[in-house]
C-alpha cells in the first residue's frame, strides 16, 4: 500500500512539474520568441504605443466614412436592472450569438430593419442581392473580416461620403483581401480594422490611399 501511494504521489508531481510549469514555460517561450505580435493578441498600435484595436476581434464600426463590420448580437447587463442584458454589439466580454433559427420571427425582423437601413444609407442596395455577411450575425459576434462582396458593396458609401473615385477604393480592397489558409480552408476576405487604417493613412497623407 506504501508503494502505491508513494508512487501515486511522484507520478502526481511529475505530471505537475511536466504539465504545469515545464510545458507552459516552453510554450510561452516558443510562441514569444516566433510568433510576438499574434501571441501578445494581434495588437495594432499607434507609434506612441497606444492601442488601436486587434486584428482578432472587431469593433462596432457605424460613421459611414469607414467600413463596416457585420452585425453583431453580443450584449452587457442593462444598467437599469442587473438580471436583464441589453443589446452591445461587439463586446467583446460577452461573446455569442442571437442563437435565433431560421423560424424566428424576431430574426426576421431584425434581417428586414438591418436591410432597410443599409438601403436608407445606400439606395442603390435595394437592387441588389446582398451577400449573408452584411446582414446575418456571427456565431461570436466579434468576426474582425467582413467578405470581399460586402467590402465592395460598401465601397459606394464610403466613396460618396468622402468624395472618393469609387474604382480607387475598390482598388484598396482588393490590396487588402486575405486568402484562404493554407490555400484551402475558408473564403477570401478583408480585414476591417485594416482597410480602414489603410483609408485613414492615405488620406492623412494627402492621397486617396497608398497604390
Amino acid at each position: 500500500m506504501r508503494d502505491l501511494i508513494v508512487g501515486s504521489i511522484r507520478f502526481s508531481l511529475i505530471s505537475w512539474l511536466l504539465c504545469g510549469i515545464v510545458y507552459p514555460l516552453v510554450a510561452t517561450v516558443l510562441a514569444q520568441t516566433l510568433f510576438p505580435f499574434q501571441t501578445n493578441g494581434s495588437l495594432v498600435k499607434k507609434a506612441d504605443g497606444t492601442v488601436i484595436g486587434s486584428l482578432l476581434i472587431g469593433e462596432n464600426w457605424t460613421d459611414p466614412l469607414w467600413f463596416h463590420g457585420r452585425p453583431s448580437a453580443t450584449t452587457a447587463a442593462d444598467s437599469t436592472n442587473p438580471e436583464m442584458t441589453t443589446a452591445a454589439p461587439y463586446n467583446a466580454s460577452g461573446s455569442g450569438g442571437s442563437n435565433l433559427g431560421p423560424t424566428s420571427q424576431v430574426l426576421w425582423r431584425r434581417l428586414w430593419t438591418e436591410r432597410h437601413r443599409l438601403e436608407l444609407s445606400q439606395p442603390a442596395l435595394s437592387l441588389e442581392k446582398l451577400p449573408a455577411d452584411m446582414l446575418t450575425t456571427s456565431a461570436s459576434g466579434l468576426d474582425p473580416d467582413i467578405s470581399v462582396a460586402n467590402a465592395m458593396l460598401q465601397a459606394q458609401r464610403v466613396a460618396a461620403v468622402r468624395g472618393l473615385p469609387e474604382e480607387e477604393l475598390r482598388s484598396l480592397i482588393e490590396a487588402h483581401i486575405i486568402g484562404r489558409d493554407l490555400g484551402v480552408f475558408g473564403e477570401p476576405r478583408v480585414n476591417v480594422l485594416e482597410l480602414n487604417l489603410a483609408l485613414e493613412s492615405g488620406t492623412r497623407k494627402g492621397r486617396h490611399f497608398p497604390p
